[in-house]
């Protein structure tokens, strides 16, 4: 009996905003408010009240045709959606459409209907057949949230398999606001995103340039520009460069600088997160990016201050982003503990991560610590013993690792476990590059080649495999006109790399184009100052007999960083003491 008493309270509830019962007491109410008939008979409660006890008693197909039946009765709104939603919940998406369909088709001019048509056909992936809600989405909605919902198109569409057919569609409809001002930059956005998703980059490119020759001052067209530079494609940086001469918003400085960090662009991020603290000094996250940055580059102290400045500011930041932002801050102040040699402090930064998802970064640093004390089987135990608790997470445990066993120039040991894994993974491009890296590091120049050739056949735009094979002939001085040649088709995919530039400036020494040699390595150390490029800059100079220029770019390289392998070598080899 008290069940039946539930359900009949929430049969009576889908009413509650259409009706008022006439049983309610007087007082309830004004005399004057007038008794609204919600037109609930007997019959239709017992119907209602037998739909939803079928719908918790596991017979949703019973459920969904007697509440479809009674929303088609009273044409009520929120029966239909209770149709869809038991439909939905039954994962019968056929039903779910059928009742959206005989919503809308009942309502023309509900947009909750066409919405739930569309939703429910792109979830099917029956993609052609929701132009007609799509252009109705887009026709129905307000002025003042008509950009909004233009925006959110490509989310719409992002899951379905066809994405070339969808981007034609989206664009097809937003074709009539092409043509208005305050649509058109907003709408070649959007166009510009689904052909980035469907893999037609050009079009892409084209729809971004379009969208900021609409607007020039909206900000969306460098983000679709930013997009494009993280899926690799150079003419976008002409669009990023003509916004960014000019004043720019925070979010979007620093979204470039992410871009760039990702690229391996460190010198420009580092500009753009300076940039950007100096604009803002009140964002933390500026702080955050730029010593993640100069701790790349090795400036301790500096990274320490920036980080320092991050930590005093995040209570500025959500609570959610903020926590994930300050373990980011903790793994790198314990980063620069370790440098200094300072293990205890080290593992205190490190103890004030307690989300789960830093927790792997956070053993993986220990590992490291424990490692420099002399215990590095100790260490790999650690990270051995890592809980897996994702998919990616073995990888992640892999990774750490061989970075570990690389560190500590246990080569063969890295090279083994790497093998492994490319033998259960063999296509995987990233496991191989990184077995390539060791396999030189070994002295087997013979392997690393064949792996890198590998690479570039898995993943022909991987501009890091036709470097490291380029600059691994230059530095055996062999095959040099090939070198080059490699290396160049690396700056085609990454124009003004400084890592790649210094490999070509490394190149035309070997071939004896020493002014060539100088100026390209010049342009690479003034875009990254870095200790291996100054060790490279600086034999070219003492090869030309301009030694005191030489000395003093050594000099700088050892300020940067004094533990470089190669700047070490160098000055070994060619017996200069500074």
């Amino acid at each position: 009996m008290t069940r039946l008493i539930w359900l009949g309270g929430l049969a009576l509830g889908l009413f509650c905003q259409a009706a008022t019962a006439q049983t309610a007491p007087m007082a309830s109410a004004p005399r004057s408010a007038p008794v609204v008939d919600s037109g609930l008979d007997g019959r239709l409660f017992y119907q209602l009240l037998l739909g939803e006890f079928n719908a918790r008693s596991g017979e949703p197909g019973a459920a969904f045709s007697l509440m479809l039946d009674a929303a088609r009765k009273t044409n009520n709104a929120q029966l239909y959606q209770r149709a869809v939603d038991i439909a939905l919940q039954a994962r019968s998406g056929d039903s779910a459409l059928q009742a959206a369909r005989a919503w809308k088709q009942a309502q023309p001019e509900s947009r909750e209907a066409n919405r739930y048509t569309l939703q429910i056909l792109v979830a099917l992936n029956r993609v052609e057949e929701s132009a007609e809600s799509l252009r109705a989405e887009i026709a129905n909605a307000p002025p003042d949230t008509l950009p909004l919902t233009i925006t959110a198109l490509p989310r719409t569409y992002a899951r379905v398999s066809d994405k070339a057919l969808a981007a034609s569609l989206v664009e097809q409809a937003l074709a009539p606001a092409l043509s208005q001002p305050g649509l058109a930059s907003v709408s070649w956005v959007t166009i510009g995103r689904m052909k980035l998703a469907a893999g037609d980059l050009t079009a892409s490119l084209d729809a971004a340039q379009k969208a900021q020759a609409a607007d020039r001052k909206a900000d969306a067209p460098v983000l679709l520009a930013l997009e494009l530079l993280e899926a690799r494609v150079a003419a976008a940086e002409n669009l990023v460069r003509a916004h960014f001469n000019g004043a720019t918003s925070p979010d979007l400085r620093l979204a470039y600088a992410r871009v760039l960090l990702d690229s391996q662009r460190f010198g420009e991020a580092t500009q753009q997160a300076q940039l950007l603290v100096n604009q803002h000094p009140e964002r933390p996250d500026g702080w955050l990016v730029l010593g993640t940055l100069q701790l790349q580059d090795n400036l301790i102290d500096a990274a320490d201050r920036s980080l320092q400045r991050f930590l005093a500011l995040a209570n500025k930041m959500p609570t959610e982003e903020r926590a994930r932002a300050s373990a980011q801050a903790y793994l790198g102040m314990a980063q620069i503990a370790e440098k200094r040699r300072n293990f205890a402090q080290a593992e205190g930064w490190l103890a004030r991560i307690d989300n789960t998802q830093d927790l792997m970064a956070a053993q993986s640093r220990r590992a490291s610590i424990l490692a420099k004390q002399g215990r590095l089987p100790e260490a790999r135990q650690m990270i051995r013993s890592l809980p897996e608790r994702s998919p990616g997470d073995g990888r992640l445990k892999l990774l750490a690792e061989v970075q570990l066993l690389r560190d500590h120039k246990q080569f063969q040991l890295a090279y083994d476990l790497l093998g492994k894994a490319v033998e259960t993974n063999p296509d995987d491009s990233d496991l191989i590059y990184d077995q390539a890296l060791v396999a030189e590091k070994l002295g087997a120049v013979d392997d690393m080649e064949r792996l890198l050739r590998r690479v570039i056949a898995l993943k022909p735009q991987s501009q890091h495999a036709y470097n490291a094979l380029g600059y691994s002939l230059a530095e055996r001085n062999v095959r040099l006109f090939e070198a080059r040649t490699l290396i160049r088709k690396a700056l085609e995919i990454t124009p003004g790399d400084p890592f790649i530039t210094d490999s070509l400036g490394w190149v035309e020494f070997r071939l004896g184009n020493f002014p060539e040699a100088v100026r390209v390595l010049e342009r690479a150390y003034k875009a990254k100052p870095d200790a291996e490029i100054a060790a490279h800059l600086g034999e070219v100079l003492w090869t030309m007999g301009q030694k005191d220029k030489a000395i003093a770019i050594w000099r700088e390289g050892l300020l940067l960083n004094a533990d470089n392998e190669t700047l070490r070598q160098t000055l070994q080899r060619l017996r200069v003491k500074l």
